[in-house]
């Protein structure tokens, strides 16, 4: 009877999270808490935690990006960006995805691609370059930059799971930042003989010759220009991104508070909501825009999706776990310490079905401690949820395949077959492969 009621519940998880990411958005949020009620109603089981304080710092740090945005400091990022990528235009395979990670990481969000994939296509056109490698490549090395950035809403989650461990941020960007580094450098080893080079591309040729595809003749357009504010917007927000860095590395640049327990220095997620709402208040301040405006961006926007979406999926995963803790562990707990890597795959597979980092850390990483699996370990399996790209249904997928006229960029008839599994693939098995070697230092 016992087993039948876990398989239910199990059951029951599973579909709404099937249901959630049907309706996308914060949908899966939203019926994480449908799951939470029925867990109570039905099953008699408590309500697990709620996430608040990863809630929290990704509150503070879209609120700090939307603010940025408004003042043009995203613009000012990508303009940066873009120098990058046109002044290396033969190594583009490589720099296009070191770029992408590099900005989406610092900003927090993938999004950023989307103002890097037309130079990207642009500059591989011109010079001859099949679009698909570097494309391919930078769209899901934004996703892999979640893992390794400070202020991401599943680098927030990571970090408040592992808190009562003592294994801090510093310690996951000192796994995640080389690992993710080495798998784009071996994914663009890799895509740089995968496929035909343009000029050989059967169905390039085909859409020349038909006149679907046109090459883009210059144009000569000027940049838009950056304003005083939008530089000083972003040098806020990358000097507020440095100082939790710092503050991670360095405990001691962290001030004293007293509290229960005495005179220590603060804690690091409470710093961060402190930090980045304070960035925002200077961006108001000195850059020009309406703090009203700031919940009309669409980085706070995306953000909020991303907060309700956190605090449904993770309440109804915590009810979940809490309610068969022991049964869980005891199932698992033999096949993750004899096989840790499983736990990667895991990962990998519950990102792909959620199509969310921010969902399968907080459903799996409880799992894993209450496994008695090392931080360290845990940290290094971690960027595994770049499956999240394993289906072709996130946006910057499908934007990068219409945005790519060569028609080298696709989505095969199986669907599974597309242009980004052989990054996703590569990027998620080395990534965790030099993450686990890494970790070995650090436990």
């Amino acid at each position: 009877m016992e087993v039948a009621v876990i398989l239910s519940q199990t059951a029951l998880v599973f579909a709404l999270i099937a249901i959630g990411v049907h309706f996308k958005g914060m949908a899966i949020g939203l019926f994480g808490a449908l799951g939470v009620l029925i867990f109570v109603v039905v099953y008699g089981a408590a309500p697990g935690l709620v996430p608040t304080s990863a809630m929290l710092i990704i509150l503070t740090v879209v609120t700090a990006a939307g603010a940025m945005q408004l003042a043009g400091g995203v613009e000012f990022l990508v303009s940066l960006a873009q120098k990058v990528i046109r002044h290396f235009p033969n190594q583009i395979t490589y720099i296009a995805p070191l770029t992408t990670f590099a900005f989406c990481a610092g900003a927090g969000t993938g999004n950023i691609y989307y103002s890097l994939m037309p130079v990207i296509y642009e500059v591989s056109v011109a010079n001859g370059v099949r679009p698909e490698r570097p494309l391919a490549l930078s769209a899901t090395a934004g996703q892999l930059a979640i893992t390794a950035s400070p202020v991401s809403a599943a680098t927030a989650a990571m970090v408040g799971l592992l808190a009562p461990t003592g294994f801090t941020l510093t310690d996951i960007l000192m796994i995640t930042v080389p690992a993710s580094i080495v798998a784009i450098l071996v994914g663009g080893l890799v895509m740089n003989r995968m496929g035909p080079d343009l000029a050989d591309d059967p169905e390039y040729q085909r859409r020349l010759a038909s006149g679907e595809f046109v090459p883009a003749a210059e144009t000569g357009d000027s940049p838009a220009e950056i304003t005083p504010e939008a530089r000083r917007s972003a040098w806020l927000f990358i000097a507020g991104v440095a100082y939790i860095i710092l503050a991670g590395i360095v405990p001691a640049v962290r001030p004293v508070v007293t509290g229960p327990d005495g005179a220590a220095p603060i804690e690091l997620g409470l710093l961060i909501q402190i930090t980045m709402l304070t960035v925002a208040a200077l961006i108001v301040a000195f850059c020009k825009i309406k703090a009203g405006d700031i919940v009309k961006s669409s980085l706070f926007d995306s953000g909020m999706v991303a907060v309700v979406a956190l605090f449904g999926i993770a309440w109804l995963a915590n009810t979940f776990v809490a309610a068969n803790e022991e049964i869980i562990v005891g199932a698992l707990s033999q096949g993750v310490k004899s096989m840790p890597a499983l736990f990667a795959f895991a990962l990998f597979a519950v990102a792909a079905l959620t199509t969310s980092q921010s969902s399968a850390t907080f459903s799996m990483v409880p799992i894993a401690l209450a496994l008695g699996l090392a931080p360290a370990t845990i940290a290094a399996m971690w960027p595994a949820v770049v499956g999240v790209f394993f289906l072709p249904t996130n946006g910057s997928q499908i934007a990068t395949v219409e945005i790519d006229r060569t028609g080298t960029t696709r989505i095969g008839r199986f669907v599974i077959n597309h242009s980004f599994l052989i990054p996703v693939l590569i990027y998620a098995v080395v990534a965790v492969g030099v993450g686990l070697l890494i970790a070995q230092f650090l436990k």
